[in-house]
Parts: C-alpha cells; sequence; structure tokens
C-alpha cells in the first residue's frame, strides 16, 4: 500500500481538527470528547492498514 494512501487522510483528520476545535464555542470538555471519539475512529483504520487488524466486517458486537 503506498504510504500517500494512509498520509493523506491522517493529515486531512488532523487539519479538520486543528480547524475545528478553536472555533466551536462548546465546553472544552466536549471538544476533549470528541477528539476522543476522531481517535477511536482512526486508531483502528491505523491497525487495518498496518495489517495489525482484520477487516471491520468480521468484527461482531452483540447476539
Amino acid at each position: 500500500m503506498p504510504v500517500v494512501s494512509f498520509v493523506v487522510p491522517l493529515i486531512v483528520v488532523g487539519v479538520l481538527l486543528w480547524l475545528v476545535n478553536p472555533h466551536i464555542p462548546e465546553d472544552r470538555k466536549i471538544l476533549k470528547s470528541l477528539n476522543v471519539v476522531v481517535v477511536i475512529g482512526v486508531v483502528p483504520w491505523l491497525l487495518q492498514v498496518f495489517g495489525i487488524m482484520g477487516p471491520m466486517g468480521s468484527i461482531r458486537i452483540g447476539a
């Protein structure tokens, strides 16, 4: 997999968070939880990109 295919989305997500955080007039706790949600979403994607974790479709939650 080319390096560009996972570096560009990381840069885009980082720049979006960098632009959104100072301009949203919300409590710092809400902004921090938004950042945590984004990181929780990016980490599994990175694990898939590097081949550490299998496809997300094979993960089942519940019965």
